[in-house]
């Protein structure tokens, strides 16, 4: 299988992270999960999977990578190079893609501390078999509920399953980025709910709500409002739909580190 770039999304709200400050870090990507900073085990992670080839990691700020001599040391090989991030992630997920100018690309974000080098090789191997533009990666609730109990996730509630997103993405060729250009269009409306429901549709939402929208019709409206088709794949490894964005999900992301996988 041809290995692909990977762009990883390091960027972060104006002000810094909440995670950040809490750890006395510079950036939420600095944050040390078990001994190692996020950034550092995602890179190394793609590093070690057969799928990934280099690539840019997006954020976090110019200021912060060049004091920073963990920075300096990750990005000592070349394979991957470091951009400025821009204002949200949809704006810096399209500035990325646009500068990396290569398909198809591996979408995933600095705090993914949990992903291993067998969950971008399963995700990748099952994406590259969708003939789509875009296929996202979605984790069965009941599987991430047995595993971590305690843990709160966000959950997608289809009528054939509830899911949750584990911020991989694989865009196979340049009609993806539309898929980011409707992001970002959502994104600008997103103190504008009302504005938001009718470009998606009363109908949809309504479906959705009364769980009657599969994971199929949600992606395929979405995809034709983008101009693009979208698939997905099902990840039972429950790992994958952990970020470390909060101290709740750090300290999840500490314990099972600490424990040898089965």
């Amino acid at each position: 299988m041809e290995a692909v770039p990977a762009i990883v999304l390091a960027g972060e709200r104006p002000g810094g992270g909440l995670l950040a400050r809490h750890f006395g870090v510079a950036a939420n990507a600095l944050v040390p999960v078990a001994g190692t900073a996020c950034i550092v085990r995602v890179i190394e992670t793609l590093r070690q999977s057969k799928s990934i080839e280099g690539g840019l990691i997006s954020g976090p700020v110019r200021s912060v990578v060049e004091d920073s001599p963990l920075f300096t040391a990750l990005l000592r090989p070349q394979d991957f190079r470091w951009i400025e991030p821009a204002m949200g992630p949809s704006e810096s997920a399209a500035d990325a893609l646009k500068f990396l100018n290569r398909w198809p690309v591996l979408i995933t974000t600095a705090d993914h501390a949990l992903l291993s080098p067998d969950a971008v090789e399963n995700f990748c191997t099952k994406a590259k078999s969708l003939p789509v533009d875009v296929v996202v990666g979605l984790a069965p609730i009941e599987i991430v509920r047995h595993a971590f109990p305690e843990s709160r996730r966000t959950v997608l509630r289809f009528a054939d399953g509830g899911r949750c997103g584990t911020n991989l993405f694989f865009l196979r060729n340049e009609s993806g980025v539309r898929v980011v250009e409707f992001w970002k269009s959502l994104q600008a409306d997103r103190k504008k709910p009302w504005r938001m429901a009718r470009r998606i549709g009363t109908g949809v939402l309504l479906r959705y709500f009364a769980g009657m929208l599969t994971a199929d019709d949600a992606l395929q409206r979405i995809g034709l409002l983008a101009g693009c088709t979208i698939g997905w794949v099902n990840l039972v490894d429950p790992r994958v739909a952990v970020d470390v964005d909060s101290v709740d999900d750090h300290a999840l992301a500490e314990k099972l580190l600490s424990e040898p996988r089965a």
